[in-house]
Protein backbone atom coordinates (compact mmCIF):
# COMPACT_ATOMS: atom_id res chain seq x y z
CA UNK A 1 0.00 0.00 0.00
CA UNK A 2 2.70 2.46 0.78
CA UNK A 3 4.62 1.68 -2.85
CA UNK A 4 1.49 2.37 -4.56
CA UNK A 5 0.57 5.71 -2.63
CA UNK A 6 4.10 6.97 -3.42
CA UNK A 7 3.75 6.11 -6.78
CA UNK A 8 0.14 8.02 -6.80
CA UNK A 9 2.05 11.22 -4.83
CA UNK A 10 5.02 10.88 -7.53
CA UNK A 11 2.42 11.40 -10.66
CA UNK A 12 0.31 13.87 -8.67
CA UNK A 13 3.43 16.34 -8.28
CA UNK A 14 4.88 15.26 -11.72
CA UNK A 15 0.96 16.51 -13.34
CA UNK A 16 0.66 19.65 -11.08
CA UNK A 17 -0.73 22.59 -12.83
CA UNK A 18 1.43 25.48 -12.49
CA UNK A 19 0.97 27.85 -9.63
CA UNK A 20 4.11 29.77 -10.12
CA UNK A 21 3.05 33.20 -11.62
CA UNK A 22 -0.44 32.31 -12.05
CA UNK A 23 -2.06 29.18 -13.32
CA UNK A 24 -2.99 28.26 -16.32
CA UNK A 25 -7.10 28.09 -17.02
CA UNK A 26 -7.55 30.53 -14.08
CA UNK A 27 -4.80 33.11 -14.48
CA UNK A 28 -4.18 35.40 -17.79
CA UNK A 29 -0.47 33.30 -18.18
CA UNK A 30 -0.16 34.39 -21.54
CA UNK A 31 0.76 38.40 -22.75
CA UNK A 32 -0.59 38.21 -26.33
CA UNK A 33 -3.39 36.39 -28.10
CA UNK A 34 -3.31 35.85 -32.08
CA UNK A 35 -6.68 36.17 -33.44
CA UNK A 36 -7.64 34.30 -37.10
CA UNK A 37 -10.86 36.46 -38.30
CA UNK A 38 -13.36 35.18 -40.46
CA UNK A 39 -12.94 31.11 -40.18
CA UNK A 40 -15.51 29.48 -42.20
CA UNK A 41 -17.09 26.62 -40.16
CA UNK A 42 -19.93 25.95 -42.28
CA UNK A 43 -22.29 27.69 -44.42
CA UNK A 44 -25.96 27.39 -44.59
CA UNK A 45 -29.52 29.46 -45.57
CA UNK A 46 -30.15 32.73 -44.12
CA UNK A 47 -33.78 34.31 -44.03
CA UNK A 48 -32.65 37.68 -43.70
CA UNK A 49 -32.37 38.86 -47.03
CA UNK A 50 -35.94 37.80 -47.69
CA UNK A 51 -37.77 41.13 -47.14
CA UNK A 52 -34.99 42.35 -49.94
CA UNK A 53 -34.76 39.39 -52.38
CA UNK A 54 -37.92 37.40 -51.50
CA UNK A 55 -35.84 34.35 -51.23
CA UNK A 56 -33.17 32.35 -48.60
CA UNK A 57 -29.86 33.11 -49.40
CA UNK A 58 -26.89 30.67 -48.70
CA UNK A 59 -24.02 32.51 -46.73
CA UNK A 60 -20.99 31.38 -44.78
CA UNK A 61 -21.06 30.55 -40.95
CA UNK A 62 -17.96 32.48 -40.00
CA UNK A 63 -15.70 33.05 -36.34
CA UNK A 64 -12.82 34.83 -34.96
CA UNK A 65 -10.79 32.59 -33.39
CA UNK A 66 -8.31 33.39 -30.49
CA UNK A 67 -5.43 31.56 -29.68
CA UNK A 68 -2.64 32.34 -26.61
CA UNK A 69 0.54 33.54 -28.43
CA UNK A 70 3.49 31.13 -27.92
CA UNK A 71 1.65 28.56 -26.38
CA UNK A 72 3.39 24.91 -26.67
CA UNK A 73 0.17 23.29 -25.11
CA UNK A 74 -1.34 21.59 -28.59
CA UNK A 75 -4.72 20.37 -26.90
CA UNK A 76 -6.58 23.00 -24.96
CA UNK A 77 -10.19 23.30 -23.95
CA UNK A 78 -12.91 25.11 -26.61
CA UNK A 79 -15.18 28.10 -25.77
CA UNK A 80 -17.44 28.54 -28.63
CA UNK A 81 -18.37 32.02 -27.54
CA UNK A 82 -22.43 33.61 -29.23
CA UNK A 83 -22.92 36.97 -29.08
CA UNK A 84 -26.26 39.47 -28.49
CA UNK A 85 -28.27 40.69 -31.11
CA UNK A 86 -31.71 39.63 -30.93
CA UNK A 87 -31.26 37.95 -34.30
CA UNK A 88 -30.98 41.02 -36.06
CA UNK A 89 -28.11 43.02 -37.37
CA UNK A 90 -26.73 45.85 -35.26
CA UNK A 91 -28.75 48.76 -35.15
CA UNK A 92 -32.12 47.14 -36.68
CA UNK A 93 -32.51 45.36 -33.45
CA UNK A 94 -32.54 49.12 -32.05
CA UNK A 95 -29.29 48.69 -30.49
CA UNK A 96 -25.58 49.11 -30.78
CA UNK A 97 -24.31 45.50 -30.01
CA UNK A 98 -24.65 42.07 -31.87
CA UNK A 99 -22.12 41.15 -33.51
CA UNK A 100 -18.75 38.97 -32.58
CA UNK A 101 -16.44 41.78 -32.62
CA UNK A 102 -18.46 44.20 -29.80
CA UNK A 103 -16.08 45.20 -26.97
CA UNK A 104 -17.47 42.95 -23.82
CA UNK A 105 -17.62 40.09 -26.65
CA UNK A 106 -14.08 40.55 -27.57
CA UNK A 107 -12.80 41.12 -23.75
CA UNK A 108 -13.94 37.94 -22.61
CA UNK A 109 -12.65 36.44 -25.74
CA UNK A 110 -9.19 37.96 -25.15
CA UNK A 111 -9.49 37.22 -21.35
CA UNK A 112 -10.41 33.49 -21.79
CA UNK A 113 -7.29 33.07 -24.69
CA UNK A 114 -4.69 34.20 -22.47
CA UNK A 115 -5.53 32.05 -19.52
CA UNK A 116 -4.77 29.59 -22.13
CA UNK A 117 -7.87 28.77 -23.77
CA UNK A 118 -8.84 28.29 -27.98
CA UNK A 119 -12.24 30.58 -27.79
CA UNK A 120 -14.42 30.89 -31.17
CA UNK A 121 -16.23 33.82 -31.49
CA UNK A 122 -19.14 32.73 -33.99
CA UNK A 123 -21.39 34.39 -36.23
CA UNK A 124 -24.90 32.34 -36.75
CA UNK A 125 -27.45 33.02 -38.98
CA UNK A 126 -29.69 36.32 -38.45
CA UNK A 127 -32.82 37.61 -39.38
CA UNK A 128 -36.95 37.05 -39.06
CA UNK A 129 -39.88 39.94 -39.70
CA UNK A 130 -40.01 41.67 -36.38
CA UNK A 131 -42.86 44.27 -38.65
CA UNK A 132 -44.82 41.43 -39.95
CA UNK A 133 -48.61 42.44 -39.64
CA UNK A 134 -49.49 39.89 -36.63
CA UNK A 135 -47.80 38.65 -33.44
CA UNK A 136 -48.19 35.17 -34.22
CA UNK A 137 -46.05 35.94 -37.33
CA UNK A 138 -43.47 38.06 -35.54
CA UNK A 139 -43.50 34.96 -33.16
CA UNK A 140 -42.79 32.47 -35.70
CA UNK A 141 -40.62 34.14 -37.32
CA UNK A 142 -38.08 34.74 -33.97
CA UNK A 143 -38.16 30.98 -32.89
CA UNK A 144 -37.18 30.22 -36.48
CA UNK A 145 -34.56 32.27 -36.09
CA UNK A 146 -33.47 30.86 -32.56
CA UNK A 147 -33.42 27.43 -34.17
CA UNK A 148 -31.10 28.11 -36.78
CA UNK A 149 -28.47 29.77 -34.26
CA UNK A 150 -29.18 26.40 -32.52
CA UNK A 151 -27.99 24.57 -35.66
CA UNK A 152 -25.22 26.95 -36.16
CA UNK A 153 -23.86 26.36 -33.13
CA UNK A 154 -23.66 22.72 -33.06
CA UNK A 155 -22.21 23.10 -37.27
CA UNK A 156 -19.22 24.59 -35.30
CA UNK A 157 -18.76 22.21 -32.46
CA UNK A 158 -18.35 19.57 -35.26
CA UNK A 159 -16.35 22.00 -37.54
CA UNK A 160 -13.71 21.43 -34.62
CA UNK A 161 -13.82 17.91 -34.13
CA UNK A 162 -14.05 17.21 -38.36
CA UNK A 163 -10.64 19.75 -37.51
CA UNK A 164 -9.55 17.58 -35.30
CA UNK A 165 -9.89 14.47 -36.97
CA UNK A 166 -9.50 14.79 -40.34
CA UNK A 167 -7.76 18.26 -41.44
CA UNK A 168 -4.96 18.72 -39.18
CA UNK A 169 -6.19 19.31 -36.00
CA UNK A 170 -5.22 23.21 -36.79
CA UNK A 171 -6.37 24.89 -33.16
CA UNK A 172 -5.12 22.64 -31.46
CA UNK A 173 -8.49 21.68 -29.09
CA UNK A 174 -9.02 19.19 -27.17
CA UNK A 175 -12.87 17.98 -28.02
CA UNK A 176 -13.24 15.99 -25.22
CA UNK A 177 -13.55 19.86 -23.35
CA UNK A 178 -15.65 22.12 -24.81
CA UNK A 179 -17.94 24.81 -23.10
CA UNK A 180 -20.65 26.86 -25.60
CA UNK A 181 -20.69 30.46 -23.64
CA UNK A 182 -23.79 32.59 -24.84
CA UNK A 183 -24.52 36.26 -23.76
CA UNK A 184 -27.78 37.43 -24.63
CA UNK A 185 -29.24 35.93 -27.59
CA UNK A 186 -26.41 34.00 -27.62
CA UNK A 187 -27.40 32.34 -24.11
CA UNK A 188 -30.95 31.93 -25.15
CA UNK A 189 -28.71 29.79 -27.67
CA UNK A 190 -26.40 28.10 -24.93
CA UNK A 191 -29.34 26.95 -23.06
CA UNK A 192 -31.17 25.08 -25.64
CA UNK A 193 -27.89 23.89 -27.39
CA UNK A 194 -27.15 22.56 -23.91
CA UNK A 195 -30.53 21.23 -23.03
CA UNK A 196 -32.23 20.31 -25.94
CA UNK A 197 -31.40 16.72 -27.40
CA UNK A 198 -34.58 15.46 -28.42
CA UNK A 199 -36.64 17.19 -31.32
CA UNK A 200 -40.29 15.38 -29.64
CA UNK A 201 -39.34 17.76 -26.66
CA UNK A 202 -40.09 20.47 -28.30
CA UNK A 203 -43.57 19.55 -29.44
CA UNK A 204 -44.12 18.15 -25.89
CA UNK A 205 -42.57 21.31 -23.31
CA UNK A 206 -44.33 21.89 -20.13
CA UNK A 207 -44.76 25.71 -18.74
CA UNK A 208 -46.38 25.90 -20.59
CA UNK A 209 -47.84 22.67 -22.60
CA UNK A 210 -47.58 23.19 -26.17
CA UNK A 211 -46.44 26.29 -25.72
CA UNK A 212 -44.13 25.71 -29.50
CA UNK A 213 -47.62 25.03 -31.41
CA UNK A 214 -49.72 27.73 -33.03
CA UNK A 215 -52.93 28.57 -35.31
CA UNK A 216 -51.07 29.01 -38.62
CA UNK A 217 -53.70 28.48 -41.26
CA UNK A 218 -56.52 29.61 -39.53
CA UNK A 219 -57.87 26.36 -39.24
CA UNK A 220 -58.82 26.28 -35.48
CA UNK A 221 -56.32 23.88 -35.10
CA UNK A 222 -52.54 23.56 -33.36
CA UNK A 223 -49.83 23.57 -35.97
CA UNK A 224 -46.27 23.10 -34.62
CA UNK A 225 -43.53 26.09 -34.91
CA UNK A 226 -40.97 24.14 -36.17
CA UNK A 227 -40.69 20.88 -37.34
CA UNK A 228 -37.47 18.53 -38.71
CA UNK A 229 -39.35 18.27 -42.06
CA UNK A 230 -39.28 21.56 -42.95
CA UNK A 231 -36.37 23.57 -40.43
CA UNK A 232 -34.17 20.08 -40.40
CA UNK A 233 -33.01 18.38 -37.22
CA UNK A 234 -32.09 20.04 -34.30
CA UNK A 235 -28.62 19.65 -35.09
CA UNK A 236 -28.11 20.72 -38.75
CA UNK A 237 -27.08 17.53 -40.15
CA UNK A 238 -29.84 17.15 -42.40
CA UNK A 239 -30.67 19.49 -45.94
CA UNK A 240 -34.46 20.10 -46.27
CA UNK A 241 -36.55 22.30 -48.81
CA UNK A 242 -39.17 24.29 -48.12
CA UNK A 243 -42.99 22.84 -48.84
CA UNK A 244 -44.94 26.37 -48.73
CA UNK A 245 -45.42 28.59 -45.42
CA UNK A 246 -49.18 29.08 -44.63
CA UNK A 247 -48.13 32.68 -43.59
CA UNK A 248 -46.24 33.18 -47.01
CA UNK A 249 -42.98 34.20 -45.59
CA UNK A 250 -40.55 32.03 -47.29
CA UNK A 251 -40.87 30.95 -50.63
CA UNK A 252 -42.20 27.04 -51.56
CA UNK A 253 -38.67 25.13 -52.92
CA UNK A 254 -36.02 27.42 -50.81
CA UNK A 255 -33.79 25.68 -48.79
CA UNK A 256 -34.42 25.94 -44.64
CA UNK A 257 -31.02 23.78 -43.38
CA UNK A 258 -27.93 22.84 -45.34
CA UNK A 259 -26.65 19.75 -43.88
CA UNK A 260 -22.89 20.62 -42.15
CA UNK A 261 -20.26 18.32 -40.87
CA UNK A 262 -22.79 14.98 -40.97
CA UNK A 263 -21.31 11.89 -38.82
CA UNK A 264 -19.60 14.26 -35.56
CA UNK A 265 -21.13 14.81 -32.27
CA UNK A 266 -22.51 18.01 -31.43
CA UNK A 267 -21.75 17.59 -27.44
CA UNK A 268 -20.59 19.57 -25.57
CA UNK A 269 -19.42 19.69 -21.97
CA UNK A 270 -20.29 22.83 -19.85
CA UNK A 271 -22.21 26.14 -20.63
CA UNK A 272 -22.18 29.43 -19.50
CA UNK A 273 -25.12 32.15 -19.71
CA UNK A 274 -24.87 35.60 -19.35
CA UNK A 275 -28.40 37.51 -19.77
CA UNK A 276 -30.32 34.60 -21.24
CA UNK A 277 -33.06 32.09 -20.73
CA UNK A 278 -34.00 28.56 -21.30
CA UNK A 279 -36.70 27.77 -23.59
CA UNK A 280 -38.49 25.28 -21.73
CA UNK A 281 -37.20 23.96 -18.53
CA UNK A 282 -38.52 20.42 -18.70
CA UNK A 283 -36.11 20.08 -21.49
CA UNK A 284 -33.55 20.29 -18.57
CA UNK A 285 -32.81 16.59 -17.09
CA UNK A 286 -30.09 14.45 -14.85
CA UNK A 287 -28.09 13.53 -17.89
CA UNK A 288 -27.06 17.31 -18.47
CA UNK A 289 -24.20 19.17 -18.59
CA UNK A 290 -22.66 21.59 -16.16
CA UNK A 291 -23.98 25.09 -16.22
CA UNK A 292 -23.22 28.79 -15.35
CA UNK A 293 -25.58 31.71 -15.12
CA UNK A 294 -25.02 35.25 -14.87
CA UNK A 295 -28.18 37.65 -14.73
CA UNK A 296 -29.49 40.95 -13.40
CA UNK A 297 -32.50 39.93 -11.25
CA UNK A 298 -34.45 42.81 -12.90
CA UNK A 299 -33.80 41.82 -16.68
CA UNK A 300 -36.56 42.51 -18.51
CA UNK A 301 -35.66 40.54 -21.99
CA UNK A 302 -34.78 37.45 -19.86
CA UNK A 303 -37.11 36.60 -16.93
CA UNK A 304 -34.88 35.56 -13.33
CA UNK A 305 -37.73 32.78 -12.73
CA UNK A 306 -40.54 31.89 -15.50
CA UNK A 307 -42.24 34.71 -17.65
CA UNK A 308 -43.38 35.95 -21.11
CA UNK A 309 -40.25 36.43 -23.26
CA UNK A 310 -40.37 40.05 -24.36
CA UNK A 311 -38.43 41.26 -27.45
CA UNK A 312 -36.93 44.81 -27.25
CA UNK A 313 -37.85 47.55 -29.29
CA UNK A 314 -41.03 45.77 -30.31
CA UNK A 315 -41.98 44.63 -26.81
CA UNK A 316 -43.25 41.32 -28.53
CA UNK A 317 -44.53 38.81 -25.78
CA UNK A 318 -43.34 35.22 -27.44
CA UNK A 319 -43.15 32.24 -24.89
CA UNK A 320 -43.02 31.78 -21.37
CA UNK A 321 -39.11 31.23 -20.70
CA UNK A 322 -37.36 30.09 -17.45
CA UNK A 323 -34.37 31.91 -16.36
CA UNK A 324 -31.24 31.99 -14.21
CA UNK A 325 -32.85 31.21 -10.50
CA UNK A 326 -35.26 28.40 -11.99
CA UNK A 327 -32.99 27.30 -14.26
CA UNK A 328 -29.71 26.91 -11.89
CA UNK A 329 -31.97 25.59 -8.82
CA UNK A 330 -33.39 22.76 -11.18
CA UNK A 331 -29.75 22.22 -12.47
CA UNK A 332 -28.27 21.74 -8.79
CA UNK A 333 -31.11 19.63 -7.41
CA UNK A 334 -30.42 17.12 -10.61
CA UNK A 335 -26.54 17.37 -9.56
CA UNK A 336 -25.45 18.88 -12.76
CA UNK A 337 -23.19 21.07 -10.94
CA UNK A 338 -21.79 18.84 -8.12
CA UNK A 339 -18.27 19.52 -9.44
CA UNK A 340 -18.71 23.15 -8.47
CA UNK A 341 -18.92 22.69 -5.29
CA UNK A 342 -15.46 21.86 -4.43
CA UNK A 343 -14.67 25.85 -4.82
CA UNK A 344 -14.58 28.52 -2.43
CA UNK A 345 -12.90 31.69 -2.75
CA UNK A 346 -13.74 35.01 -2.95
CA UNK A 347 -16.15 35.13 -5.59
CA UNK A 348 -18.38 32.55 -3.79
CA UNK A 349 -18.30 34.52 -1.28
CA UNK A 350 -19.15 38.07 -3.42
CA UNK A 351 -21.89 35.40 -4.96
CA UNK A 352 -23.59 34.26 -2.01
CA UNK A 353 -23.76 37.95 -0.30
CA UNK A 354 -25.35 38.65 -4.04
CA UNK A 355 -28.18 36.34 -3.85
CA UNK A 356 -28.90 37.49 -0.24
CA UNK A 357 -30.06 41.28 -1.91
CA UNK A 358 -31.42 39.20 -4.26
CA UNK A 359 -33.79 37.78 -1.99
CA UNK A 360 -32.81 34.14 -2.24
CA UNK A 361 -30.78 31.02 -0.99
CA UNK A 362 -26.96 30.81 -2.89
CA UNK A 363 -27.74 28.44 -5.54
CA UNK A 364 -24.15 27.37 -7.22
CA UNK A 365 -23.47 28.59 -10.37
CA UNK A 366 -25.59 31.55 -9.94
CA UNK A 367 -23.96 34.67 -10.06
CA UNK A 368 -26.66 37.43 -9.51
CA UNK A 369 -25.86 40.88 -10.81
CA UNK A 370 -28.70 43.22 -8.16
CA UNK A 371 -28.88 46.09 -9.98
CA UNK A 372 -31.98 49.10 -9.21
CA UNK A 373 -33.70 50.58 -12.39
CA UNK A 374 -31.64 53.23 -13.87
CA UNK A 375 -32.23 57.08 -14.38
CA UNK A 376 -35.02 56.25 -17.14
CA UNK A 377 -36.94 54.63 -14.82
CA UNK A 378 -36.00 50.38 -16.61
CA UNK A 379 -33.87 47.50 -14.98
CA UNK A 380 -30.77 46.98 -17.26
CA UNK A 381 -29.79 43.61 -18.45
CA UNK A 382 -26.30 44.03 -19.88
CA UNK A 383 -24.28 45.97 -17.79
CA UNK A 384 -21.12 44.49 -18.85
CA UNK A 385 -21.76 45.71 -22.84
CA UNK A 386 -19.72 48.79 -24.09
CA UNK A 387 -19.55 50.70 -27.46
CA UNK A 388 -17.56 53.20 -29.49
CA UNK A 389 -20.80 55.38 -30.77
CA UNK A 390 -19.89 56.27 -34.69
CA UNK A 391 -21.18 59.41 -36.73
CA UNK A 392 -23.67 57.28 -37.85
CA UNK A 393 -25.01 55.75 -33.94
CA UNK A 394 -25.60 60.00 -33.48
CA UNK A 395 -28.55 60.72 -36.19
CA UNK A 396 -32.16 59.94 -35.24
CA UNK A 397 -33.45 56.18 -35.58
CA UNK A 398 -36.10 55.62 -38.07
CA UNK A 399 -38.00 53.26 -35.59
CA UNK A 400 -37.33 54.24 -32.41
CA UNK A 401 -39.78 52.53 -29.64
CA UNK A 402 -42.71 54.46 -28.63
CA UNK A 403 -42.20 57.83 -26.50
CA UNK A 404 -38.67 58.07 -28.13
CA UNK A 405 -39.27 59.67 -30.97
CA UNK A 406 -36.09 61.57 -32.69
CA UNK A 407 -33.95 60.04 -30.33
CA UNK A 408 -30.37 58.32 -31.94
CA UNK A 409 -29.04 55.19 -32.37
CA UNK A 410 -26.84 55.70 -29.33
CA UNK A 411 -29.35 57.56 -27.56
CA UNK A 412 -31.67 54.09 -27.86
CA UNK A 413 -29.39 52.02 -26.77
CA UNK A 414 -28.46 54.00 -23.35
CA UNK A 415 -32.06 53.25 -22.08
CA UNK A 416 -30.84 49.59 -21.41
CA UNK A 417 -27.30 50.84 -20.17
CA UNK A 418 -27.74 53.99 -19.17
CA UNK A 419 -24.30 54.34 -17.57
CA UNK A 420 -22.30 52.30 -19.74
CA UNK A 421 -18.59 52.76 -19.92
CA UNK A 422 -15.82 51.09 -20.57
CA UNK A 423 -14.26 50.53 -17.05
CA UNK A 424 -17.84 49.98 -16.25
CA UNK A 425 -18.57 46.49 -18.32
CA UNK A 426 -14.50 45.54 -17.59
CA UNK A 427 -15.09 45.20 -14.08
CA UNK A 428 -18.12 43.15 -14.65
CA UNK A 429 -16.11 41.03 -16.69
CA UNK A 430 -13.68 40.65 -13.85
CA UNK A 431 -16.37 39.29 -11.79
CA UNK A 432 -17.72 36.59 -14.61
CA UNK A 433 -14.37 35.39 -15.79
CA UNK A 434 -13.42 35.00 -11.85
CA UNK A 435 -16.00 33.13 -10.91
CA UNK A 436 -16.41 31.50 -14.13
CA UNK A 437 -12.35 30.42 -13.80
CA UNK A 438 -12.14 27.77 -10.88
CA UNK A 439 -15.67 26.21 -11.89
CA UNK A 440 -14.95 25.29 -15.35
CA UNK A 441 -11.29 24.41 -13.53
CA UNK A 442 -12.90 21.80 -11.87
CA UNK A 443 -15.72 20.43 -14.25
CA UNK A 444 -13.56 19.91 -17.44
CA UNK A 445 -10.86 18.76 -15.02
CA UNK A 446 -8.11 20.79 -16.37
CA UNK A 447 -5.44 20.68 -14.17
CA UNK A 448 -2.93 19.08 -16.52
CA UNK A 449 -0.29 21.28 -16.85
CA UNK A 450 3.38 19.32 -16.48
CA UNK A 451 5.05 22.88 -15.80
CA UNK A 452 5.50 23.26 -11.94
CA UNK A 453 8.19 24.20 -9.52
CA UNK A 454 8.48 22.10 -6.37
CA UNK A 455 9.33 24.17 -2.92
CA UNK A 456 10.19 22.79 0.27
CA UNK A 457 8.09 23.94 2.98
CA UNK A 458 10.99 25.53 4.51
CA UNK A 459 11.80 28.21 2.02
CA UNK A 460 8.14 29.69 2.52
CA UNK A 461 7.48 28.64 6.28
CA UNK A 462 5.07 26.85 5.32
CA UNK A 463 3.15 24.82 8.09
CA UNK A 464 0.18 23.11 8.34
CA UNK A 465 -1.97 21.49 11.45
CA UNK A 466 -3.33 19.61 13.21
CA UNK A 467 -2.35 16.59 11.18
CA UNK A 468 -4.07 14.57 11.71
CA UNK A 469 -7.10 16.59 11.75
CA UNK A 470 -10.59 15.83 12.07
CA UNK A 471 -12.84 19.06 10.95
CA UNK A 472 -10.26 21.99 10.86
CA UNK A 473 -6.82 22.56 9.28
CA UNK A 474 -4.76 25.53 9.68
CA UNK A 475 -2.14 26.35 7.00
CA UNK A 476 0.53 29.60 7.92
CA UNK A 477 3.31 31.14 6.15
CA UNK A 478 5.53 33.92 6.14
CA UNK A 479 4.31 37.32 5.74
CA UNK A 480 6.96 37.25 2.54
CA UNK A 481 5.53 34.50 1.01
CA UNK A 482 1.79 34.29 0.87
CA UNK A 483 -0.29 31.53 -0.06
CA UNK A 484 -1.93 32.15 -3.36
CA UNK A 485 -4.36 29.09 -3.77
CA UNK A 486 -4.85 25.76 -2.30
CA UNK A 487 -6.41 22.83 -3.18
CA UNK A 488 -6.91 19.16 -1.78
CA UNK A 489 -7.20 15.87 -3.74
CA UNK A 490 -8.16 12.63 -3.05
CA UNK A 491 -6.47 9.25 -3.15
CA UNK A 492 -8.25 8.81 -6.81
CA UNK A 493 -6.77 12.82 -7.63
CA UNK A 494 -10.16 14.32 -7.22
CA UNK A 495 -10.00 17.32 -6.68
CA UNK A 496 -12.44 17.87 -3.50
CA UNK A 497 -11.93 21.61 -2.12
CA UNK A 498 -10.47 24.27 -3.95
CA UNK A 499 -9.77 28.09 -3.17
CA UNK A 500 -8.29 30.55 -5.79
CA UNK A 501 -7.38 34.13 -5.15
CA UNK A 502 -5.84 33.22 -1.44
CA UNK A 503 -3.09 35.73 -0.66
CA UNK A 504 -2.76 35.54 2.58
CA UNK A 505 -0.33 34.01 5.48
CA UNK A 506 -2.99 32.57 7.40
CA UNK A 507 -6.20 30.56 6.49
CA UNK A 508 -8.24 27.78 7.99
CA UNK A 509 -10.10 25.10 6.10
CA UNK A 510 -12.95 23.52 6.97
CA UNK A 511 -12.83 19.95 6.06
CA UNK A 512 -15.74 18.36 7.82
CA UNK A 513 -17.43 17.36 4.62
CA UNK A 514 -14.30 14.92 3.80
CA UNK A 515 -14.90 11.34 4.20
CA UNK A 516 -11.96 9.66 6.65
CA UNK A 517 -8.44 8.83 4.77
CA UNK A 518 -5.46 9.78 3.11
CA UNK A 519 -5.59 13.55 1.13
CA UNK A 520 -2.74 15.77 -0.44
CA UNK A 521 -2.65 19.01 0.18
CA UNK A 522 -1.36 21.67 -2.77
CA UNK A 523 -0.90 25.03 -1.46
CA UNK A 524 0.37 27.56 -4.37
CA UNK A 525 2.77 30.67 -3.65
CA UNK A 526 4.22 33.09 -6.26
CA UNK A 527 7.68 30.84 -6.47
CA UNK A 528 5.89 27.38 -6.62
CA UNK A 529 4.02 24.71 -4.77
CA UNK A 530 4.39 23.19 -1.91
CA UNK A 531 2.88 19.36 -1.61
CA UNK A 532 1.91 17.88 2.26
CA UNK A 533 -0.22 14.35 2.88
CA UNK A 534 -2.57 15.10 5.65
CA UNK A 535 -5.20 12.49 7.32
CA UNK A 536 -8.48 13.32 8.02
CA UNK A 537 -10.20 11.48 11.08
Amino acid sequence: MRIKFTLFLFSLVATSVLFAQGERYLDQVFDEVEVTSNVKYGENFTALFIPVLGTMVKQPLVMDVYQPAGDTVKSRPLVVYLHTGNFLPIRTNLGLTGTKTDSATVEVCTRLAKMGYVVASADYRLGYNPLAPTQPERALGLINAAYRGLQDTRTCIRFFKKDFSELGDNYGVDTSRIVVWGEGTGGYISLAAATLDDFNEVLTTTTPAGKFLTDLNGDGQPDPMLHPSTNGDIYGTTTVVWPGDPLGAIPAGDTMCLANHVGYSSDFHMTVNMGGALADISWLEADGIPMITFQVPLDAFAPYESAILRVPGTNDAIIEVQGGLMNITTANNLGLNDAFNEVDDMYTEAARAASARAGHDYQEGLYPFVRGLNMFGLPEGSPWNWWQPSVWDTIPHPRPPMGFEGASFHQISLLQNADMSAEKGRAYIDTIVGYYAPRAFAALGLGTSTNVTNLDRTEVGFSVGPNPSAGLLRMQSDSKNPMLRARIVDISGKTVWYHHHLNVSQYEVNHQGLSPGMYILEVGFDEGTVVEKIMVE
